[in-house]
């Protein structure tokens, strides 16, 4: 008894600290990550935000891909973005795991996000879940100059680069949607809510956590099935 609620105690506090679960379904083993509120960078955030800090996902996600115990990892998303250097490095970790991946966009998935929710396998998006588009931006001070303009402009296609190669949007669509200047008020960008995601190709299906959960125990099987994995 003792041994159990230690146990349950260590899950509980992976939760609360990380938003991290590991999760056992007949022979399926799983690793929930979750990504929420303002992912942080290299800056730390004020302590009332709700953050998600890279230095905490990055090894979960080494562990994920190096642990024989996990044959698959689910992504929970509900982000408003943040750091971009942190953003894409973790989409990248993501992206590289070689173990079956699904990504589900509860609430939303703005900015940095977008390219989380694609680094997936599949993806899903909720039918009330949005997603923004819109251009990179940078807080404090910023030189009017040609060079700061080069460097926006890099970023943003290193962004929409990876988007494009991960999901079924063009990278020139997904410009297209980023320097829209009529949805957003007095900024530049647009809202992508639900099914507009999935007719974008930026999403694979609408779906809840019962069907994110169904296409990873899908791909587990197969990869099983192919003798990819040697569990």
């Amino acid at each position: 008894m003792a041994e159990k609620n230690e146990k349950e105690k260590a899950v509980n506090e992976q939760i609360r600290d990380f938003g991290q679960v590991e999760l056992e379904h007949g022979e399926d083993r799983i690793s929930m990550l979750t990504i929420i509120g303002e992912i942080e960078g290299h800056e730390c955030l004020p302590a009332a935000t709700k953050t998600t800090k890279y230095e905490h996902v990055l090894p979960k996600l080494a562990e994920v891909e190096e642990n024989k115990n996990v044959d698959g990892l689910l992504l929970l998303l509900n982000t408003v973005g943040g750091d971009v250097e942190s953003g894409l490095a973790i989409a990248e970790m993501v992206a590289s795991i070689d173990k079956p991946t699904v990504s589900l966009v509860l609430g939303g998935s703005h900015s940095i996000g977008v390219p989380l929710a694609v680094s997936t396998d599949y993806s899903f998006i909720v039918p009330s879940g949005t997603m923004v588009i819109h251009p990179v931006r940078m807080n404090g001070t910023v030189i009017g100059a040609q060079p700061t303009y080069d460097y926006f402009k890099q970023m943003q296609d290193r962004i929409l680069k990876f988007i494009a190669q991960h999901s079924k949007a063009e990278q020139k669509r997904l410009e297209e949607l980023m320097m829209n200047m009529g949805i957003l008020t007095k900024d530049l960008g647009t809202i992508l809510v639900g099914r507009q995601a999935v007719e974008e190709g930026l999403i694979d299906s609408i779906g809840g956590i019962h069907e994110a959960f169904a296409k990873l125990h899908q791909l587990i099987h197969e990869a099983k099935s192919c003798g990819k994995k040697s569990f």
